[in-house]
């Protein structure tokens, strides 16, 4: 028998061919548990912790700046900051920010968004009151239902109109000029014009109120600022042009309004749902 047959163990393998084999092997059992932890980690909910009075940040990608009152320059965020009222918020062209706030309430904002955190409190009872206000951009809010009734308040403004909410998913998207659409996707959203008094000291939407005129809107005939008081339904939205006038709700398709950006908030939508 010659010294290479000797060398061959009792499976007929030489002493490299079996290191070999050992080593295959290793990676035929490894490689399906790191592919299954790669799947987990893709599919693993949303969590963060809570902070009454503040929001949390937790998905951030480009730049994102926010000044806070007492600050005299602009810092960057980081995921897992917090945001607390009173702080202004820029998104740069590259950037996007979501946030989750104290009643687990979901926000995000895309590219080129500015927008202040007014407030963001629990009560003792599980009421809340929420504002945001936005200058300019895109905002998308994914609003968890109130347990409560009266008292409950989740708005988000800008300069000539006010969206609030119990619970739904709906967007708002504001232009340089201030004119504005609210588009919902489930729910309902209450949409009333802002006059130039509650401009200046925002107060809580509360439920609708019969409102003197118009009574009757012929196509999409605005009304003035004021005077419009709108329940905006699932797969609807209005128009708020620049000085403040209301265009009458009407529908829209998924087809027509899916784009990066809406694609985008329902992945991670279904990330929170989990």
């Amino acid at each position: 028998m010659s010294e290479k047959t000797k060398s061959k163990s009792v499976w007929g393998k030489t002493s490299k061919e079996n290191t070999m084999s050992k080593g295959t092997k290793i990676i035929a059992a490894v490689l399906p548990v790191l592919l299954l932890l790669g799947f987990a980690e893709a599919q693993t909910p949303v969590t963060v912790k809570m902070t009454k009075g503040q929001a949390q940040v937790t998905s951030l990608t480009g730049k994102v700046s926010m000044v806070c009152a007492g600050q005299t320059e602009a810092v960057n965020l980081k995921t897992y900051d917090f945001i607390k009222p009173g702080c202004e918020v820029s998104t740069g062209a590259d950037g996007r920010l979501e946030m989750v706030l104290p009643d687990r309430s979901v926000v995000r904002f895309a590219q080129k968004t500015k927008f202040k955190l007014v407030q963001a409190d629990i009560g003792a009872r599980g009421s809340r009151s929420v504002g945001i206000s936005m200058t300019l951009g895109k905002i998308w809010t994914n609003v968890r239902k109130s347990l409560v009734g009266g008292g409950d308040r989740f708005e988000i403004s800008c300069q000539n109109a006010v969206a609030g909410v119990r619970g739904t998913i709906y967007r708002m998207d504001v232009e340089r000029d201030q004119s504005a659409v609210v588009k919902v996707y489930d729910g309902e959203v209450s949409v009333a014009g802002v006059s130039r008094t509650q401009q200046q000291a925002p107060a809580a939407l509360g439920p609708p109120q019969p409102v003197a005129g118009p009574t009757v809107i012929e196509g999409p005939k605005p009304v003035s600022m004021e005077q419009w008081v709108y329940i905006v339904r699932s797969m609807q939205q209005i128009q708020i042009t620049s000085d403040g006038r209301a265009l009458k709700p009407r529908d829209f398709t998924e087809e027509e309004d899916m784009d990066d950006w809406v694609k985008w908030n329902k992945q991670r939508d279904k990330q929170f749902e989990q």
